[in-house]
């Protein structure tokens, strides 16, 4: 190798390095009032400057119906993502959904497949079946760069976040805290990373909230 090439590749190797120990991984930790993981429930990270979010590219989601239930029942998605619905049911669904982020309604159906529906507008969208009232799901959209749910212990990781600080927001149908009190602000420290643990105050809500109306629809 030459002189040229070796002093090119040790560059190189200093700046992924350099790159390296700027980024470190946030660990998020929901919990209930009395201690035990709460899964299922959003949280977006946003950095706290303004105008130094990248929001993140789209990738294709599925929201699946299974057991006459959505599958998953609480999904997180960046703007702009493309949303596939089947139907692993052996029953006919029609899906909808009243809200302003989006309204749409798809045609009864059992074994077929869709065009994809688009989530351009940040904001969470309640779904329903006309069919099987019970059936209720949520697609949260979102603009922040690093989001996702988390699992039944409680527990998400961000992994290689740019040092700084970080407005972290969490969601849930199940949460009945105030909004307000959901939000954090957490500073990522390059190369030792940080922890977050957030203690709900009030008991989880034995069915989801908003529900689907069906009434809202214009026929």
């Amino acid at each position: 190798m030459s002189r040229t090439a070796k002093t090119a590749c040790c560059t190189l190797l200093l700046l992924v390095g350099s790159i390296c120990a700027r980024a470190a991984d946030l660990s998020v930790m929901v919990l209930n009032r009395d201690g035990s993981g709460v899964g299922e429930v959003v949280v977006t990270t946003m950095p706290a400057a303004a105008g130094t979010a990248t929001p993140a590219a789209p990738k294709r989601a599925i929201m699946d119906q299974r057991n006459l239930a959505f599958t998953p029942r609480v999904l997180v998605v960046a703007e702009g993502t493309s949303v596939e619905f089947p139907n692993s049911d052996s029953v006919s669904h029609q899906v909808y959904s009243f809200s302003p982020a989006k309204r749409f309604q798809l045609p009864l159906y059992k074994g077929e497949t869709h065009p994809p529906v688009i989530f351009d507008r940040a904001g969470l969208v309640v779904l329903g079946c006309n069919i099987h009232d019970a059936m209720v799901g949520y697609i949260y959209v979102t603009d922040a760069p690093y989001f996702g749910t988390t699992d039944a212990a409680g527990g998400l990781q961000f992994k290689g976040l740019p040092a700084g600080d970080y407005q972290i927001t969490i969601w849930s149908p199940f949460i009945t805290d105030a909004a307000a009190s959901l939000k954090r602000t957490v500073h990522v420290d390059a190369g030792e990373g940080a922890a977050l643990r957030v203690q709900l105050g009030l008991p989880l809500r034995a069915r989801p909230e908003p529900q689907p109306r069906r009434r809202d629809w214009e026929y």
